[in-house]
């Protein structure tokens, strides 16, 4: 057990620390260009310790957060960063997640002292990075395809932006103006979070405050294995699909297995057995697997838990090398990011509820539903890119139903107004609603999912990637499964029913229709 001499003061710095990350996100929203980033939120902040290590997260991303240690510790290990210096990556086979996620990373020096003390880091979705196709979220066989793979750099050195190298990035994307944008506000949100780090050992000196880095990761590791000693010993199985690769109608198979120690409070997550990477971009790399587990991880924690590096350190995870869930180049993985990281979730939580049954909540939708869609603006002649996740129904817990409209799991995205989508693209939205009864059935009903219908204002190319549209999110104890998903194409009186995953051109006048899924039923109906 730990000796926490003061928990007051703890919570005080959990807090005071949480609050910088959260600081982060909001000058970041403020300043971005993007509605990806200033409606959806679709960012995510953190600050390290002086060895790379998460000490605080902001209420952000799971996604994000869970990887964003790999992406800080690949560019200390690349690059040696000094006071003024702000690195810049999103290779994946980097600690990235997707090219689309572009991660800043700032030292936080103090005075008199050569080594930075702490790290600032803040990861952002941009909704071009160039690529075969706009919004670089389409279904490419290699990671070249997808978008400009940007390896740790200095983007800032010593205070002055890389002009030559910032220019190399906005010459290989759509939407230059905006990415340049979005860029800049990551820059300045890195800066205010080095500033509140200085103001906060200002006030109490460097000791106290590593001091109480050091005991909340010491406190995040004992609640955890506290959780894990009251764990049943034994294996726990459970596996599940993605519908397809989107090449071929065969399922993609996930499975993890969790192995208890409770005497050792120790647990291993092994994913052996999981289908080989595929072809195309449905390929998870390490980091988001590692995320996934974090996040399941951190949800049977009690609240008080500080989201830091001492979560983990009771877990080993079995990653086979060239799955689908721990890709190898030339791997595409656009996808993996946003929907095999939903299954990798799904699966896990499966395993869980037959450890935990009554704690476990029902599938929720399982999917991101991925809309894409990037042409020339004809009310400008300029090019645009328009990405969006889509929400569903969120499975329906053991003490009541699930949530209609929400964005569950690995995302923890708001929606675009429609008020901003009309503005900012070509579109007219035609409906936006709740999709009723989409939820299962049982004691506990799973919560609704969304139908969005967008009319082109121009002609367009479309990129559709979802998932739930073959295999339903499961329902648990009895209840019924979620409704799948679905996605139409309307032109004039003609609708046709599209893949989950797929691209295509529609003219000016066609209708995108999502129907995202429901989540499952929890319990017999009575």
């Amino acid at each position: 057990m730990i000796n926490i001499a003061d928990p007051i003061e703890l919570a005080i710095f959990k807090s005071s620390l949480h609050s910088i990350a959260e600081e982060m996100g909001a000058a970041l929203r403020r300043t971005a260009f993007s509605p990806n980033i200033k409606e959806r939120r679709d960012y995510s902040s953190a600050l390290f310790d002086a060895d790379g290590q998460v000490i605080s997260m902001g209420d952000d991303m799971p996604v994000h957060l869970g990887s964003m240690p790999m992406s800080v510790r690949a560019a200390l290990d690349k690059l040696t960063l000094e006071e003024g210096d702000i690195a810049i990556l999103n290779d994946p086979y980097a600690g990235g997640t997707h090219l689309p996620d572009i991660t800043l990373v700032i030292p936080i020096f103090l005075d008199g002292m050569e080594r930075a003390a702490f790290f600032a880091a803040n990861r952002a979705h941009h909704a071009d990075v160039g690529g075969m196709y706009p919004g670089s979220m389409g279904l490419c066989r290699e990671i070249w395809q997808e978008g400009i793979r940007i390896p740790p750099v200095k983007l800032v050195a010593a205070g002055v932006l890389n002009e030559p190298l910032l220019q190399l990035i906005l010459n290989n994307v759509r939407t230059s103006r905006e990415r340049e944008g979005d860029l800049t506000a990551q820059i300045g949100a890195c800066r205010i979070g080095a500033e509140r780090v200085r103001e906060l050992v200002e006030k109490y000196g460097l000791d106290r405050v590593e001091r109480n880095v050091q005991a909340l990761m010491a406190h995040s590791e004992e609640l955890m294995r506290s959780e894990l000693a009251l764990f049943p010993d034994g294996e726990f199985a459970a596996e599940d699909f993605l519908d397809s690769d989107g090449l071929s109608e065969r399922p993609v198979k996930i499975c993890v297995t969790l192995r208890t120690n409770p005497a050792q409070r120790s647990l291993q997550v092994d994913f052996s057995g999981s289908a080989a990477q595929v072809a195309t971009s449905l390929n998870a790399v390490a980091a988001i697997t590692y995320s996934a587990t974090f996040y399941v991880l951190r949800c049977l924690l009690p609240g008080e838990a500080a989201a830091t590096a001492g979560l983990m350190r009771p877990v080993e995870l079995v990653l086979p090398e060239g799955s689908v869930v721990n890709a190898k180049l030339p791997a595409a993985v656009a996808g993996g990011n946003v929907e095999t990281s939903q299954r990798i979730t799904d699966v896990l939580l499966r395993a869980f509820a037959k450890m935990l049954p009554d704690r476990i909540p029902a599938a929720s939708s399982g999917t991101m539903n991925n809309l894409t869609i990037g042409g020339v603006d004809p009310r400008s002649g300029q090019p645009y890119a328009y990405y969006e996740t889509i929400a569903g129904g969120s499975g329906a817990r053991p003490n009541g139903d699930g949530i209609s409209g929400v964005h569950t799991h690995m995302t923890n995205s708001l929606n675009t107004p429609v008020e901003a989508l009309e503005y900012a693209y070509p579109f007219r939205v035609r409906s936006y609603g709740y999709r009723k009864n989409s939820g299962g059935e049982g004691q506990f009903r799973g919560g609704d999912g969304i139908v969005r219908e967008i009319e082109l204002l121009g002609t367009a190319q479309v990129t559709v990637l979802a998932e739930r549209r073959i295999f339903a999110p499961y329902g648990l104890h009895g209840g019924l499964d979620g409704h799948k998903g679905r996605t139409f194409l309307i032109e004039g009186d003609q609708q046709t029913e599209l893949p989950g995953k797929c691209n295509l051109e529609a003219a000016a006048g066609a209708i995108v229709c999502i129907e995202t899924p429901g989540g499952g039923g929890w319990g017999e109906a009575s």
